[in-house]
């Protein structure tokens, strides 16, 4: 039996958004986190959602300790518009429960509905690996009462990710290490190693359905590396490449390969329907040769 769609959605991690207009909802779209951007529509919808950090910096360094602080002395990432949110009054509020540091977790969102009397279905997305990022359209679409779209949508997802598995079998799978943070370092987890597997790579120091977790420069100088990622959460290509000068004349750096900056936010840690782009850049990065910048990526540093 089909949902009625909600008359009034809010949505409060950019990945929704993206789903909600895929799903030609985006006229429902009532509120949004800040960090909704895309597509530029996004833009124009009530912000319900700011950041409650305060770093001294816009370098990863400076945001990882406001992070830090934030976490260690209990207080929220995030802030929530409960005055809006009420006036709003949505059928539907997609959220998350797979990282604080992300978005709003479901479970602080269901305590400020309790407190503003407010009714509202909770729709927590939280996929660990690329599958579940697909399927994560089909949660919405069953959600909204948009399933047969979202089952088209999910299965053109699926068939790109096909034709790029076919297009690097066979192939020689380099080495891989997607860099998510710089200071300190962390490595990607979640759905990324996936879209390493998928790109004809090697995940290293990554596993599949893994939480991204922080590592050390001595760690990471010891393996052995041949093609590094660096995908900033939270960035996008040219702020990746401003905050790789963080990392890139560290010592340690030699030993990182070819060293790649991408878009984050457009096609790796935003767990949305552009992920499939990034698994087709990684595809190109991998086994185009090592000149020049495909299209998304900027290379950094070529050994030699």
């Amino acid at each position: 039996m089909s949902v009625a769609a909600p008359e009034r959605i809010v949505s409060l991690l950019p990945s929704a958004t993206e789903i909600v207009f895929a799903l030609g909802l985006g006229d429902r779209l009532c509120g949004r986190s800040f960090e909704c951007d895309h597509p530029a529509a996004a833009r124009r919808v009530p912000v319900v959602s700011g950041s409650g950090l305060e770093p001294t910096g816009s370098d990863s360094g400076s945001i990882d300790r406001a992070v830090s602080g934030a976490v260690a002395a209990g207080r929220s990432i995030y802030t929530l518009d409960s005055d809006r949110i009420r006036a709003i009054a949505p059928d539907l509020i997609l959220a998350q429960d797979l990282c604080e540091v992300c978005a709003v977790p479901s479970g602080a969102v269901e305590q400020a509905l309790a407190t503003i009397g407010c009714r509202s279905e909770v729709l927590s997305l939280d996929p660990w690996s690329l599958d579940e990022v697909i399927a994560c359209l089909e949660l919405v679409g069953a959600a909204t009462g948009t399933e047969a779209r979202a089952a088209a949508l999910a299965a053109g997802l699926r068939a790109r990710l096909e034709g790029v598995r076919r297009r690097v079998a066979g192939l020689t799978r380099p080495r891989v290490f997607l860099l998510e943070w710089a200071d300190p370092p962390f490595n990607a987890g979640h759905w990324m190693p996936d879209m390493i597997e998928a790109a004809g790579g090697l995940p290293v120091l990554a596993s599949p359905r893994g939480r991204s977790h922080r590592l050390d420069w001595s760690e990471i100088a010891a393996e052995r590396i041949e093609v590094t990622v660096f995908a900033p959460c939270g960035f996008d290509l040219a702020g990746a490449v401003a905050q790789a000068r963080s990392f890139i004349d560290r010592p340690e750096a030699q030993a990182l390969g070819r060293i790649y900056a991408v878009d984050a936010n457009a096609s790796f840690s935003r767990p949305g329907p552009r992920v499939m782009d990034g698994v087709e850049l990684l595809a190109e990065i991998l086994h185009s040769g090592a000149g020049g910048d495909p299209a998304g990526a900027v290379l950094l540093r070529s050994p030699g």
